[in-house]
């Protein structure tokens, strides 16, 4: 997907796939898992997401943002002050809890982001088609070395039923996309057959959401 489509769809408020609450896993999972709490949270191509918000109280937060437009609306929608400065080609939107690097994810440098001890990904990987998969995920551990885990979930559904995004990512690509990691675990899945996923109503005959713990 190019830049345009994402800045287009902010633009135009096409935005389907902004939840209006905390992702019902996200709380669940990270209570129960174990990962470097005194690190930074990376989340990656994060829209104003308000799963950011409920993370800063893990610890400091960092996110990655296309759009200009995600970032003021994440920072002013919830009345919290911010700062913006110009810092090469991004902008650095910064916050006492939750900071954005709004520009290109795949023109960060490693020694923009802190020393990071969970990456989490919502919606990032199943936005992007199959090559930026591989691009993408080349990206993430390019900037966080490691150790680190994450928190990643993902959408399954018959490929030829619906063009994405969001697209289909099996647990098979997961795994192969992920073949350098110490371990992929599956620990959750939601069958959302039927129902709603984000604000939209797919027209597909199965719709499964998973949740993987990656750790490299």
């Amino acid at each position: 997907m190019h830049s345009e489509f994402w800045h287009n769809c902010w633009q135009q408020q096409r935005i389907g796939f902004h939840q209006y609450d905390v992702h019902p896993l996200l709380p669940v999972l990270v209570s129960q898992l174990s990962w470097d709490r005194s690190k930074t949270v990376f989340a990656p191509l994060c829209g104003k997401s308000l799963d950011l918000w409920w993370l800063s109280q893990q610890g400091k937060v960092i996110g990655a943002e296309l759009s200009e437009l995600a970032c003021q609306q994440f920072y002013q929608q919830q009345e919290q002050k911010f700062s913006v400065s110009a810092q090469g080609d991004f902008q650095y939107f910064s916050h006492q809890s939750v900071d954005i690097w709004q520009g290109d994810y795949f023109a960060l440098k490693p020694e923009q982001l802190d020393e990071i001890g969970l990456i989490y990904d919502r919606a990032a990987l199943i936005a992007l088609p199959s090559q930026m998969r591989i691009d993408y995920v080349k990206q993430l551990k390019k900037l966080c070395t490691g150790p680190v885990s994450l928190l990643l979930l993902s959408l399954e559904y018959p490929q030829e039923e619906m063009s994405g995004p969001p697209f289909s990512v099996t647990e098979q690509e997961v795994r192969q996309l992920f073949d350098y990691s110490a371990s992929v675990e599956l620990v959750a899945l939601r069958n959302l057959t039927g129902r709603p996923f984000a604000q939209r109503q797919f027209n597909v005959s199965k719709l499964v959401e998973k949740a993987y713990w990656i750790r490299w």
